[in-house]
């Protein structure tokens, strides 16, 4: 079984900074890509930021130039630094494991929990 636990959300004022954190967990051989996911109240799951195995990175054209995905592969760790926040960035972030491997050999996919992220004065 394959965890993945959030953390780094809460609330901030405009222009601030915060940083997510998601650590993977469990019977893992590898992972392909690993991201980050929001969604605002009312409206549809978007894709914030990703990076695969090999380091490549994808953002969303709202966040380019303020926010910024890592990954620490040893650790099974995704990172998203978030600067010069705005109050539309207030969502709930979901970390996302794209097509795991577990060591009894099963490929899928899992999803964190989700922590909230305000952006307000």
């Amino acid at each position: 079984q394959v965890q993945l636990v959030e953390s780094g959300g809460g609330l901030v004022q405009p222009g601030g900074s915060l940083r997510l954190s998601c650590a993977a967990s469990g019977n893992i051989f590898s992972i392909n890509a690993m991201g980050w996911y929001r969604q605002a109240a009312g409206k549809q799951r978007e894709l914030v930021a990703i990076v695969t195995s090999g380091g490549s990175t994808n953002y969303v054209d709202s966040v380019k130039g303020r926010f910024t995905i890592s990954r620490d592969s040893a650790k099974n760790t995704v990172y998203l630094q978030m600067n010069s926040l705005k109050p539309e960035d207030t969502a709930v972030y979901y970390c996302n494991a794209d097509r795991v491997r577990t060591t009894d050999w099963v490929l899928r996919n899992y999803w964190g929990q989700g922590t909230q992220v305000t952006v307000s004065s």
